[in-house]
């Protein structure tokens, strides 16, 4: 498998994962809805950088890396990672988020942060603890998941240096 740095071009085949996890409407607070152009936007276009990971050329992965918030927050970064469902359980998330780690340190900023993690998302709460990111927020009853209604978000941040 490789991780490269995402294209435009690369977007019609991020477009697929971004359309299948969204559309679902449990772990991102996307509209369930969003359309290809929006998706492009907030994926491609207005993050620092996005990356896809591959193998044999198919794009099974994606994550962006942007800055949390700017000026006195701007050594904090922002990550959000999605995987195709016929890719899931190889540890693509796993090795996702320990190269945009890597990615984060190489562009300077000293934490990361993950703003709005549904509780009821319990894989990537279980990862991301693994990986050491701690809980340092409860947002309660912040998220509308589709099936389960109002459930908590989490804050999660990790210090990177």
């Amino acid at each position: 498998m490789k991780i490269r740095e995402a294209t435009e071009e690369d977007f019609d085949n991020v477009w697929p994962i971004f359309h299948e996890v969204v559309s679902v409407g449990d772990t991102y607070a996307y509209p369930s809805d969003t359309s290809k152009e929006d998706a492009l936007k907030v994926w491609i276009q207005a993050p620092q950088k996005t990356f896809v990971i591959e193998e044999n050329n198919k794009i099974l992965g994606t994550y962006y890396i942007k800055t949390n918030q700017n000026g006195p927050g701007e050594h904090v970064c922002n990550c959000g990672y999605m995987v195709s469902s016929a890719a899931r359980g190889k540890g693509l998330a796993t090795t996702m988020c320990e190269h945009s780690q890597r990615i984060a340190i190489e562009l300077g900023y000293k934490a990361m942060q993950f703003n709005f993690v549904a509780s009821t998302n319990e894989g990537a709460v279980r990862l991301w603890n693994k990986l050491g990111f701690e809980t340092v927020g409860k947002l309660p009853k912040a998220f509308n998941h589709p099936k389960l209604g109002l459930v908590d978000a989490l804050v999660m941040y990790k210090w990177l240096e």
